[in-house]
């Protein structure tokens, strides 16, 4: 948006107007959320695994810290973005909320199947039966993700009820 825009004047649907900005900084707080809520929960206080647990515990407590600077970058910029559509007055919170529902459940369930499953970085815990950790974690993202989705499909339906 040029500086000469008043606030909330972008067209809309435009690629950097609010309704998008406000979801895009939705998502990038998710995924913060998720990661560190991964982080600090599962890798620091109960120890259950680290990002990488294929070779040595340094290597797997350098992975947790590139891992934890992930998840603070992906914050950070989601709060600079919002700090931003707050000073505009332009935040759509239907689409911020369902950003942050999409972002952490998608990452979580992204995690999950890929990182547990796929690549094998790590495992949810270590020295149990997997199966219920994994449908607990890949469950939790899941319907984190669809929630997120159906709010977001629901806040389009009303927009498009109330534009005609």
């Amino acid at each position: 948006m040029s500086p000469e825009r008043p606030a909330g004047s972008e067209r809309r649907g435009s690629p950097g107007g609010p309704r998008r900005r406000s979801l895009v900084t939705g998502l990038l707080i998710g995924v913060g959320i998720a990661a560190f809520v991964d982080e600090v929960v599962f890798h620091q206080l109960l120890h259950w695994h680290h990002f990488y647990d294929r070779s040595t515990t340094t290597a797997g407590l350098v992975s947790d810290g590139w891992f934890h600077a992930f998840g603070w970058l992906a914050m950070v910029g989601g709060m600079f973005l919002f700090a931003d559509l707050q000073r505009r007055r332009a935040t759509v919170r239907p689409r911020l909320l369902a950003g942050v529902l999409v972002g952490s459940g998608g990452f979580q369930l992204y995690d999950g199947l890929v990182h547990h499953k796929l690549l094998q970085l790590h495992q949810v815990r270590y020295g149990v039966e997997l199966l219920p950790y994994d449908l607990v974690w890949n469950l939790a993202g899941a319907l984190a993700l669809l929630a997120g989705l159906a709010l977001l499909a629901r806040h389009r339906r009303r927009e498009r009820a109330r534009t005609g």
